[in-house]
């Protein structure tokens, strides 16, 4: 009997291309779209919106969201998870803008333990723009970096916490940090490496001479509100009891996380998708 036949692999993802919570001028949540979740079997999952319009708030003018899973086919591959979001289109209040906004995260369990290997690759910004001016973006799709040796989790990986700790920096760093933000990031330092959780973004910087002001992957315009570009989360947990490998593996990105902060006050994620599949024993 093969590794593959003697382990039980459960999948899991889930990918929405808008939904969110307005609070003023009216109470309304925003019930996701594209809403598109995995069998636990594994499989493949789609869904579509057309022309999505939101109160005059926000519009796009396509919207897939996809999952799929399946175990490789290949000798010496294990179980493999997609999750793409893709926004077309897409129009905040006239003033954020982009053509195309695409999230994709792909994650490989492995035959033998339990830590995934995760890409990015296919994530992108196509043209964005505020108000009409464009953003100039440095991705980093590499930031999680190769899987650690030894079924060793990214949370604790030193060269992964390292590059999280410098983009923290090169946030802190910045002249007249407003204070939310610095008692955020130097919160996350403190923990960094210390907690289940690892917090940073897929985006180094973003530039352009657009209103308002810029703290790395975060844009703060007067009159409309914040934006936090290709915010990325790594949950890990559940130690197996015999190895203490942490057996479940939470990737969430979310491709723009929008809060609305003037006339109109939302939060609004934007491109989200997460996948977590385990495997046992």
């Amino acid at each position: 009997m093969s590794v593959a036949t003697q382990r039980k692999h459960t999948f899991h993802a889930l990918a929405k291309v808008i939904e969110g919570n307005i609070r003023m001028p009216l109470v309304q949540t925003i019930p996701a779209q594209a809403h598109a979740a995995l069998d636990p079997m594994g499989g493949y999952g789609v869904q579509h919106t057309t022309d999505y319009r939101l109160e005059g708030l926000i519009s796009l003018s396509r919207g897939h969201s996809q999952v799929s899973g399946c175990a490789g086919n290949k000798p010496g591959y294990g179980w493999s998870t997609l999750v793409t979001t893709v926004l077309e289109d897409l129009n905040a209040m006239q003033v954020l803008m982009a053509d195309r906004v695409v999230g994709q995260t792909i994650t490989e369990h492995p035959l033998v333990g339990h830590v995934p290997t995760i890409s990015f690759l296919g994530t992108w910004f196509d043209n964005p723009r505020i108000a009409g001016h464009p953003i100039h973006l440095n991705l980093n799709l590499d930031l999680i970096g190769p899987k650690p040796p030894n079924d060793a989790p990214y949370i604790r990986d030193p060269e992964f916490l390292q590059r999280v700790s410098n983009q923290y920096s090169s946030i802190l760093g910045i002249e007249d940090l407003p204070e939310d933000l610095r008692k955020k990031y130097n919160d996350l330092a403190a923990d960094l490496g210390k907690t289940d959780t690892v917090e940073c973004s897929l985006v180094n910087l973003a530039s352009g001479s657009y209103p308002g002001r810029t703290f790395g992957h975060i844009i703060r315009i007067p009159e409309f509100g914040t934006i936090t570009l290709g915010k990325l989360k790594i949950t890990q947990e559940d130690p197996d009891p015999v190895t203490g490998s942490l057996r479940k593996t939470t990737v969430t990105l979310t491709m723009v996380d929008l809060k609305l902060g003037c006339a109109i006050e939302a939060d609004i994620p934007i491109g989200t998708g997460s996948s977590n599949g385990t495997t046992y024993p």
